[in-house]
């Protein structure tokens, strides 16, 4: 008797998968692979401008953790594996936004610190007229400052924090005026220094953007008869800082005190803060917010405190006079952070010839 008489008969003859069969197969396992890879532990990235010069360069290949801070779940699921907001060549939207999950991140091994170097959704893009989820917002990468609670403020171009100075990364590139004997600066010389000219004001003025070990180099030149860091004055107002208030004389190199909010925290709200907070409160927290006279209401109520519901980053690039970064947009909210940028696995220079199109001493580089 056949004790297994439920199992059913194996067939004599196993059909085999025919070719496209196959080849599908592996093309959809690979998706799915890629994409989980993708979502939960590595990702990888390019760098586009000139914002992190000269801690990375534009050609850096970098790989991200997603596990540092632990991986943040799709917020937009319905989407197009591999493509972040708009379909190659189409150019149309790659997602559909007519779901949206709640924010929630997995656990990580830390907690953001200072120093870290970050990629993260650029938060002006929730704004029309792009008005993108969250996820689907472009992927900017810079240096992390300021983490929720800190205290941050710019003096001269060199940023303290809770009152501490705070020491500039080794390859940040400040401003210098230089001013030379001659009509110009060897071409060569800018080259082999990294040296990049911002703008020009005589024949022998130049502002430049440098290392300060290009400086001193710089300054040892034949044809250069001075080379002097150069910051925007105190107390002048720059209406493109953030957050865009004429009450505050604040510039790029000479900014705050300002408070980084932090989750739990209330502040009191008045309308010399306000504009500070306005945007937190109003678009990345989601309250209606209104201001009658001398009246704050937030949701239809009267108040003249709130408590805040995320924690919040302060971002800089490290060439300073050359990033678009939270001096003029303001705070980074922590379900916009994507992943710690961890290491340079490959860097092309596009400007060289084809020998030397890959920048060798860069390749399988950590990044600090």
């Amino acid at each position: 008797m056949n004790w297994r008489f439920w199992q059913k008969r194996k067939s004599k003859f196993k059909k085999k998968k025919s070719a496209f069969r196959e080849w599908r197969d592996a093309v959809i396992f690979a998706i799915i692979a890629a994409t989980l890879i993708r979502a939960l532990f590595l990702e990888a990235f390019v760098i586009p401008s000139g914002s992190m010069e000269g801690t990375l360069l534009v050609g850096d290949f970098l790989f991200v953790s997603k596990l540092n801070y632990g991986p943040r779940l799709p917020i937009t699921p319905v989407s197009f594996p591999f493509s972040q907001h708009n379909l190659p060549i189409l150019g149309t939207k790659s997602y559909w936004d007519g779901i949206q999950l709640p924010y929630f991140r997995l656990p990580g091994f830390s907690e953001v610190k200072k120093g870290d170097v970050i990629v993260f959704n650029y938060p002006m893009e929730i704004d029309s007229p792009l008005c993108r989820p969250v996820d689907k917002q472009e992927n900017y990468i810079k240096r992390c400052v300021g983490t929720a609670g800190d205290t941050l403020s710019i003096r001269d171009a060199k940023i303290y924090i809770n009152g501490k100075l705070e020491v500039d990364p080794e390859f940040s590139q400040p401003s210098f005026l230089v001013h030379t004997d001659s009509t110009g600066i060897n071409p060569r010389l800018m080259s082999q220094l990294a040296i990049t000219q911002r703008q020009q004001f005589t024949e022998h003025d130049f502002e430049l953007l440098m290392t300060r070990q290009a400086a001193q180099k710089l300054r040892s030149s034949a044809d250069i008869v001075l080379v002097r860091e150069y910051n925007q004055l105190k107390g002048v107002h720059d209406p493109d800082v953030f957050p865009q208030d004429p009450r505050l004389n604040w510039n790029v190199d000479n900014y705050g005190p300002i408070i980084i909010p932090k989750k739990g925290w209330m502040v009191k709200l008045t309308n010399q803060n306000l504009p500070v907070y306005r945007r937190v409160i109003a678009v990345y927290e989601h309250n209606k917010l209104l201001v009658l006279g001398n009246d704050i209401l937030i949701n239809g109520k009267k108040t003249d405190t709130y408590t805040f519901k995320m924690n919040y980053y302060w971002m800089m690039g490290d060439n300073r006079h050359n990033s678009e970064d939270s001096r003029f947009w303001g705070f980074v909210p922590e379900d916009h952070i994507v992943g710690k940028a961890i290491l340079t696995w490959m860097s092309l220079d596009s400007s060289a010839t084809f020998l030397g199109k890959v920048r060798w001493s860069r390749v399988l580089r950590p990044i600090n």
